[in-house]
């Protein structure tokens, strides 16, 4: 390995690393917002990882992270790349991949890592689940700069984790925000739950349902 390569490795996980994530999503952003492509971006977190360090130790905690991204390089290696982006925090880029199908990769990578995996780590064995959180933002369609489509994905996952944390939650249209003030916190709860079962977003649904108001007065 050369070592320019080196250098795009992190270290504990063995996936690209945080600078090597910069270059290639500003890349892929760029041209494909200006060739009309799709492209997503899911950025996985470990859920209550502190627990973990505090309750095993540090050697099981890097023994997760480093299972967490076998994990993910094997799940997306046909469809994206991993980037380990700080911490207990990675990302996944999906080029041509839109943000429904990221989501179905997501959410069967989610379930996945929900099952116990053996670990060894100071010379013991433990077996253990390494659920996580994912948001997801896609361009375009949710930013046609990178740093956009970070803050994005960012608000996903703050939102998967204000649910209660282990589910896949996909970035919400802006322009849909004001269109949903008059729906009580239940009901957009209920819209996220349905969103997520037919694998769609959000906003997708709730457009239909506004096109299908529209139509019944319309006729």
């Amino acid at each position: 390995m050369s070592q320019v390569d080196s250098e795009e490795q992190d270290a504990l996980t063995g996936v690209l690393a945080h600078g090597a994530f910069a270059r290639a999503l500003e890349q892929e952003v760029s041209e494909g917002t200006a060739a009309g492509r799709y492209g997503s971006l899911a950025l996985v977190d470990m859920d209550r990882f502190m627990d973990l360090n505090q309750t095993h130790g540090h050697d099981v905690g890097d023994e997760v992270l480093r299972a967490l991204a076998r994990k993910l390089r094997e799940s997306a290696t046909d469809q994206g790349t991993v980037y380990r982006y700080a911490g207990d925090e990675f990302m996944v880029l999906l080029p041509g991949v839109e943000k429904e199908r990221a989501f179905l990769l997501m959410e069967g990578i989610r379930k996945a890592c929900e099952c116990a995996h053996s670990l060894r780590a100071a010379n013991r064995a433990v077996s253990l689940p390494l659920p996580v959180s994912v948001g997801i933002a896609c361009w375009p369609d949710d930013g046609q700069k990178a740093q956009d489509v970070v803050r994005k994905a960012c608000d996903a996952l703050f939102r998967a984790k204000a649910a209660g944390a282990n589910r896949v939650v996909l970035a919400r249209e802006e322009r849909m925000v004001t269109k949903t003030s008059h729906y009580t916190r239940g009901q957009l709860e209920r819209l996220g739950q349905l969103a997520a079962k037919e694998g769609v977003g959000e906003a997708v649904l709730l457009r239909e349902a506004l096109d299908d108001l529209l139509r019944k007065y319309a006729s």
